[in-house]
């Protein structure tokens, strides 16, 4: 059939309608999701808390926190049980290719605005499982996949210290001196600034630091480049960190044999979905 008499057969009308989402809602809820479902905490006021998490809805998030503190609920379940589990479910959608990056970052900031009211009432940090320092790499002005990684980080449980973009070396260094941290994360997006990290490794062996682990990843770095100096992992995914820094603190003794097979794993991710 040519297009011409296809195109007189169609209902141009039915092919123009246009369905407001917004009203009709989408054909599944997120928190309808199978793997969401076992995540969203059913016990109220942890559940609608979680949701505006889901939802993306920064006001609901931090009005729901808010009524929940002046209902005498503490601030660590309050991020435990609801913030960090609506967080978890947003993670695994934007795994999922579900949601996308803005859904990503919105979320996000409806949760950290709801764990700023809970440090006020405790008055101080919330605890977390440990520290990471996130740097863009020296000459790179591209910081997209740097702030998902603290992004990630901080969902996970973790003090991320967000170092900004084009960082120069001696920052890096200066900065592992201070926070001494159970995980270092470099990104660059050109191949001319991706030379970066291994000179990082270099000066943090000149002062006799080592980290953990330093994942590096971004858009021109490969897999092969990156384990070819010490200390270092290649990222493939931001969402990938936390899974990382997990290991560490489970096993920090440990921590050369969880580099070797957290990079087995990663090989194995790229040779399935490359």
């Amino acid at each position: 059939m040519k297009y011409e008499e296809l195109e007189e057969r169609m209902d141009q009308n039915a092919v123009h309608v246009r369905y407001n989402v917004e009203i009709e809602g989408p054909a599944i809820k997120p928190e309808d999701d199978d793997d969401v479902v076992n995540i969203i905490p059913t016990e109220e006021p942890f559940k609608s808390i979680a949701l505006a998490v889901l939802y993306e809805d920064r006001d609901a998030s931090l009005k729901n926190v808010q009524k929940a503190l002046n209902d005498g609920l503490s601030p660590i379940e309050i991020i435990n049980n609801g913030l960090m589990k609506g967080m978890d479910a947003v993670n695994v959608l934007y795994t999922k290719g579900f949601y996308f990056l803005p859904d990503l970052m919105l979320a996000g900031d409806g949760m950290m605005e709801g764990v700023k009211e809970c440090e006020k009432v405790l008055g101080h940090k919330s605890e977390t499982k440990g520290t990471a320092v996130s740097f863009v790499a020296e000459g790179d002005p591209h910081d997209i996949g740097k702030n998902l990684v603290v992004m990630f980080l901080r969902a996970g449980g973790y003090e991320a210290i967000d170092m900004g973009r084009d960082v120069p070396t001696t920052e890096v260094v200066k900065a592992v001196k201070e926070y001494k941290p159970i995980l270092l994360t470099g990104t660059a997006l050109m191949t001319t600034t991706m030379t970066v990290f291994p000179k990082v490794v270099a000066a943090l062996q000149k002062e006799g630091l080592e980290v953990p682990a330093i994942g590096c990843g971004g858009g021109a770095v490969r897999k092969d480049f990156v384990e070819s100096f010490p200390m270092s992992v290649y990222g493939v995914e931001a969402y990938h960190a936390p899974r990382l820094a997990d290991a560490i603190v489970k096993d920090h003794k440990n921590w050369k044999d969880i580099r070797k097979e957290y990079s087995t794993i990663v090989g194995e991710f790229v040779s399935e979905y490359s």
